[in-house]
């Protein structure tokens, strides 16, 4: 059973770049903002948003020899949570991506696996041992802050429902989270 008392809900990238119409669009990312929404509404200690928040000159972005268009570039409208995100329930944000020099999947690590984003210790700071994910993109930065979360020891749930990945398929992202101790409920688990 889930103690929500002691769980903290993560929201990542739930971001008008990665919805429909985005620069960096998930396919059918707008399908999971009814679910998230309800799961925003239970009684969760903590409701946390990551936040993809890059300079212009992002290492990850094309122009700069990167995998991705420019994206999320800071205070932009792209950057910003989309309208139809219910945002009362957040109670805190957590910017990923900021430097130039590298990147962060994870909404606990840059990606050089050094930096923290502050994510653990807020949640350390909160009493949370329990975290339940969901939002974009399931193959990217939804796995890789669920498996960083396993890591840092916390209990971790995915809501498959709640998540949109780049590959049609789910299956291979959600085996691959499972194996590695994540455990998988639905929306009416919580």
């Amino acid at each position: 059973m889930i103690d929500l008392s002691r769980s903290a809900l993560i929201l990542v990238d739930i971001q008008n770049d990665f919805l429909p119409g985005g620069a960096l669009a998930v396919p059918e990312g707008d399908c999971i903002l009814d679910a998230v929404n309800m799961l925003a509404t239970r009684p969760f200690r903590a409701v946390i948003a990551t936040q993809d928040w890059h300079p212009e000159n992002h290492c990850s972005f094309t122009a700069q020899s990167g995998p991705w268009p420019p994206h999320c570039v800071a205070g932009t409208h792209g950057a910003d949570f989309p309208e139809t995100l219910t945002p009362a329930p957040v109670t805190h944000i957590i910017r990923k991506g900021v430097l130039q020099d590298r990147d962060s999947y994870s909404g606990f690590l840059d990606n050089d696996r050094a930096t923290s984003t502050g994510l653990d210790g807020l949640l350390r700071g909160l009493g949370v041992e329990q975290v339940v994910i969901c939002g974009l993109a399931l193959d990217y930065c939804v796995a890789a802050t669920a498996l960083d979360a396993c890591h840092y020891g916390y209990c971790t749930y995915v809501v498959p429902e709640a998540c949109r990945g780049i590959a049609a398929d789910p299956g291979s992202a959600l085996e691959k989270l499972e194996k590695q101790g994540v455990l998988l409920k639905s929306v009416d688990a919580y």
